[in-house]
């Protein structure tokens, strides 16, 4: 059986979900924006719940799309036109980290 979202995990799940098309995330930014957890635990709360919301959005620091989905993430990035760094194979920081509003 598996595990409901706790109130963290929903509100991690909440914040993902908010993110624009074409914009990104890193796992990081996430927990700093809740002000509760680290990457970690916003990494954790992705991999057990985030099916259901714009995961690709979410990122390494380096723009890295998630393990193990990769080709996937890259589709809906060119899906979105998020911008991309000159390699092709990470989202481009700079300029499509969301500010939040």
């Amino acid at each position: 059986m598996r595990a409901e979202p706790d109130d963290y995990a929903e509100a991690v799940l909440d914040t993902v979900d908010r993110i624009p098309p074409g914009r990104v995330l890193a796992y990081g930014d996430i927990a700093e924006m809740l002000g509760v957890g680290g990457p970690r635990q916003v990494g954790r709360v992705m991999s057990l719940f985030g099916g259901g919301v714009p995961w690709w959005r979410v990122v390494r620091a380096d723009g890295s799309p998630p393990s193990g989905h990769e080709l996937q993430a890259m589709e809906e990035y060119r899906v979105e036109s998020t911008p991309l760094r000159p390699d092709g194979r990470r989202v481009d920081m700079k300029r499509a980290r969301w500010d939040g509003r």
